[in-house]
């Protein structure tokens, strides 16, 4: 079958010519890569301002997508499409007008709590969740209002529900896997997953070992089992791929992205005391250009060419479009 048009709605780590053009050369239509963790508004500009260096420094490789049409822009002409995107809140430090100054930069995905309790709601790691906060009611408000996705990937169950219901448009969980499938405080619900679709919404299946089963990274065919099983959750128009695949990161990378600023004490995000420190990358995707071997495998499992391409990227573009045009 013709390979369809790759969307991975969550990538991080440190991405550089040559990162960019294995994505492109590996089919990749549009990636959404993590621009920050913990980071507070000034150095969020940074990651931004860095981030337009790199569409000039590799105009013939890369663009900077701010609208549905600009990935099928992509897809005409071959280059990868980079949608902006943050894993927390911090970016806006408490003011709801900046939401509206982020989008216009071109930022259009937002997470809504990374690892901690926020402003706007509750951590997936906090023993209570919360639910989302008045604050956290009007910023959702204001992201659909401006053209911003809602991402409940690292967010509480409870929280995630709460958006879900509060937005006037569909969310999304970019990067996690079904809960009931490989059980870990990251992953989501079944609960959470159905309502996400009943709304419009998409859920990334993570491609991430410390959230992923075994059989799901041994093999091609298991992480196509791992989707088809969510897609028994979700429905078919409302399951993805968020590979959370990371590059070049290092110690002191893994250190902020699981500590930032705001602790003295050892953490591991999604690992754990057993699996400190970096986990390998799936047995079958050594590296992201080899996603593409997942569409044989989605075939081998039961589904249609036109279902490839939804789950391969069709998806991602209907909600982006429905939410930012």
């Amino acid at each position: 079958m013709t390979l369809p048009a790759i969307i991975d709605a969550l990538q991080c780590g440190t991405f550089d010519r040559e990162v960019l053009k294995m994505l492109r050369d590996g089919g990749y239509r549009c990636v959404t890569p993590t621009l920050g963790f913990w980071e507070g508004t000034l150095e969020s500009l940074d990651s931004l301002a860095r981030w337009r260096d790199m569409e000039r420094e590799n105009a013939e490789l890369i663009r900077i997508v701010r609208r549905a049409d600009d990935i099928r822009a992509c897809i005409a002409d071959g280059k990868l499409g980079i949608l902006l995107g943050y894993q927390n809140t911090n970016l806006l430090e408490d003011r709801i007008r900046y939401v509206e100054l982020f989008a216009d930069l071109g930022v259009r995905v937002l997470q809504l709590t990374y690892n901690n309790q926020n402003e706007l709601g509750g951590s997936c790691y906090e023993k209570e969740d919360s639910g989302l906060t008045r604050f956290g009611r009007e910023v959702v408000e204001e992201m659909a209002r401006c053209g911003i996705l809602a991402d409940c990937s690292h967010t509480g169950d409870r929280t995630a529900l709460d958006t879900i219901e509060h937005s006037p448009g569909p969310i999304a969980i970019t990067h996690a896997n079904p809960a009931s499938i490989f059980p870990h405080a990251r992953n989501r619900s079944d609960r959470v997953i159905k309502a996400l679709a009943e709304r419009g919404g998409v859920i990334g299946c993570a491609a991430y070992r410390n959230i992923t089963p075994d059989w799901a990274c041994a093999t091609a065919r298991g992480f196509a089992d791992l989707i088809a099983r969510t897609v028994d959750i979700a429905g078919v128009d409302h399951v993805g791929v968020g590979t959370d695949f990371s590059y070049k990161g290092d110690d002191a990378f893994r250190a902020w992205m699981r500590m930032g600023r705001w602790s003295r004490q050892l953490n591991y995000g999604a690992g754990s005391a057993s699996a400190p420190g970096a986990v390998s990358k799936p047995d079958w995707l050594p590296s992201a250009d080899r996603l593409s071997d997942l569409v044989p495998a989605l075939g081998e499992v039961g589904f249609s060419e036109p279902e490839i391409a939804k789950i391969m990227g069709g998806n991602w573009l209907r909600l982006y479009e429905e939410v930012f045009g």
